[in-house]
């Protein structure tokens, strides 16, 4: 009985999935409060088995090569955008994770990829346990896609949901919207809990494999924009998108983080309109839509998301503080990037900083991850510094070092490729750069000769 008893006796972080003998305040993994709960170990994290093992089966061995009979592995839903981020569209028996801060969207991108599917003659399933059926009809009545052959369902019991999918043919594709709201006899806790959330995405996760349906699920973030529940989820399925974007712009982005079956270094990139989301075909024109040429401190970025050049606008503004310690706000960039850049400025190119506050913003609530955006933060920041604009026709990349050198990057031509084709007809970039030299670039080795040519540009223009 004692023994018992203190199996019983588990408590399970609800942030991270640590289980402790004890009710403490603190989670001693994750450091959060009031987040351990008390539960079954029969449904817990590590919990004893109930019942004897069965004896085994069989299985059936196959070889890397099929027999030629199979279904197509992949199922595309008819949005480019989507089709990219996931690596060619939905694959069979996989299972998908979406997740995206409240309002951002999720539930209209995933309503309007299977309104497409269904409309391509896929049998498509979208069950919801946060919202009743009218309601969906009257977000499908806004995107126009209520002529959609979408089935539809209001149900949170995992077992009455996999009764339902059992009971009719396989469908392609099954989205449960949201994961968090599910539950499960099998464990006794309350939806939303660490345990009725990993069992309800096992089972799930269980069934897609068997059946070959893709499932979609939806998962909420927390105030550090990571996924709720634990974490354990994210390594059961096959792929995590998250759906990106600031509540302050149009534009929302689908980027891929995990992907068993594809890239992870892709982006989808759509614009909320009111009827809907709608496919951003070449992102830079929207990026660079609302530029001003002639505000100092604005400088255009040659990048790369994935396979797809991208083109957005950096704006830095640096101005003289009073205070002690100056201000470094990043919106879009790595901070720890900035702090290296305003160092080597301050070494190895002669511009004071140290007294100044430095403001840099990435427009259009994109967010930059690739050292090659160094040289046009670089350039920004001498603009504002020196409140000499730039030359608008010119694009920057590439990777700036501690020695002050320009590093060279990849994909340099299809950064310059996407630049020539919006009309920037000039590039700045580093002078060893994997394709040599070509026409319309200003190869720069040192970063002292870019500060050096805005310095004399800002100059001339005074005279």
């Amino acid at each position: 009985m004692g023994l018992k008893s203190a199996l019983r006796a588990q408590y399970v972080c609800q942030n991270c999935g640590a289980v402790s003998p004890r009710w403490q305040g603190r989670c001693e993994d994750c450091s959060e409060w009031n987040t351990l709960v008390a539960e079954t170990p029969s449904a817990g994290i590590g919990g004893a088995p109930q019942r004897a093992p069965r004896s085994g089966r069989i299985i059936t061995l196959a070889g890397l090569v099929g027999d030629g009979n199979e279904s197509p592995p992949r199922v595309r839903c008819g949005i480019a955008e989507f089709d990219r981020v996931t690596g060619g569209g939905f694959v069979r028996g996989s299972t998908l994770l979406v997740g995206g801060d409240p309002g951002i969207g999720k539930s209209t991108l995933l309503l309007q990829a299977a309104a497409a599917l269904a409309g391509a003659g896929r049998s498509v399933v979208y069950i919801s346990g946060e919202e009743a059926l009218a309601q969906i009809r009257l977000r499908a009545e806004r995107l126009e896609v209520t002529g959609a052959p979408v089935k539809l369902a209001a149900e949170t019991s995992v077992e009455d949901i996999l009764s339902t999918l059992a009971a009719g043919p396989v469908p392609h594709l099954v989205v449960i919207d949201s994961i968090q709201t599910l539950w499960t006899a099998a464990a006794d806790s309350a939806p939303g809990t660490v345990t009725q959330v990993r069992s309800s995405a096992q089972a799930l996760i269980r069934y897609a494999k068997q059946s070959g349906a893709a499932v979609v699920f939806v998962g909420h973030v927390t105030k550090d924009g990571q996924i709720a529940g634990p974490r354990v989820v994210e390594h059961m399925v096959d792929g995590v998108l998250y759906f990106e974007g600031e509540g302050g712009h149009r534009f929302r982005i689908l980027r891929a983080v995990k992907n068993r079956f594809g890239p992870t270094d892709e982006i989808g990139v759509f614009e909320m309109t009111g009827m809907g989301l709608r496919e951003v075909a070449n992102p830079s024109e929207l990026f660079l839509g609302e530029r001003s040429v002639s505000t100092p401190g604005s400088a255009v970025f040659a990048g790369m998301e994935g396979t797809r050049p991208v083109l957005v606008e950096l704006q830095a503004l640096v101005a003289p503080t009073a205070l002690g310690t100056p201000r470094r706000a990043v919106i879009g960039w790595d901070h720890n990037r900035l702090a290296m850049v305003l160092a080597v400025l301050e070494a190895h190119c002669g511009v004071r900083l140290g007294e100044c506050d430095v403001y840099l913003n990435v427009a259009g609530g994109l967010r930059i991850g690739e050292p090659a955006a160094d040289l046009a933060v670089a350039a920004a920041l001498v603009s504002s510094r020196l409140n000499a604009p730039l030359p608008p026709d010119t694009v920057y990349f590439g990777e700036i070092s501690l020695s002050g050198a320009v590093r060279a990057v990849a994909h340099g031509a299809s950064r310059l490729k996407e630049a020539q084709k919006l009309g920037f007809a000039r590039a700045v970039t580093p002078a060893a750069r994997e394709s040599g030299a070509a026409a319309g670039t200003d190869p720069v080795g040192q970063l002292a000769d870019l500060v050096a040519a805005i310095a004399a540009n800002a100059r001339s223009a005074d005279t």
